[in-house]
């Protein structure tokens, strides 16, 4: 089992920065792919990023040139540095997490919740 414990939404205002962490615990996989996917209400959950435990990155199209995702060293938390914020990224940010261990487990936080207005 895998617990995801997710920090950093918040209040921002149009063409701002904020930070989303999330960290891994328990039954952990060195083949594992962490990320990010949001959701506003009434709408299906969307990829932002991914990373994988060798680094290997993907972006939704939406948020490439202004959305960075990075893992720390020990590779079980997951940062999403969020600039040139819009209103259309308001959303609940959920933690992603899919590891293989012979078979594919796939687990998610409690989301964290980003608004974007002035």
């Amino acid at each position: 089992q895998v617990q995801l414990v997710e920090s950093g939404g918040g209040l921002v205002q149009p063409g701002g920065s904020l930070k989303l962490s999330c960290a891994a615990s328990g039954s952990i996989s060195s083949i594992n792919r962490m990320g990010w996917y949001r959701q506003d209400p009434g709408k299906q959950r969307e990829l932002v990023a991914t990373i994988t435990n060798n680094g290997a990155s993907n972006y939704a199209d939406s948020v490439k040139g202004r959305f960075t995702i990075t893992r720390d060293y020990a590779k079980t938390t997951v940062y999403l540095q969020m600039n040139s914020l819009k209103p259309e990224d308001a959303a609940v940010y959920y933690c992603y997490f899919r590891q293989w261990t012979g078979v594919a487990t796939e687990y998610w936080g409690q989301g964290t919740q980003v608004t974007v207005s002035s």
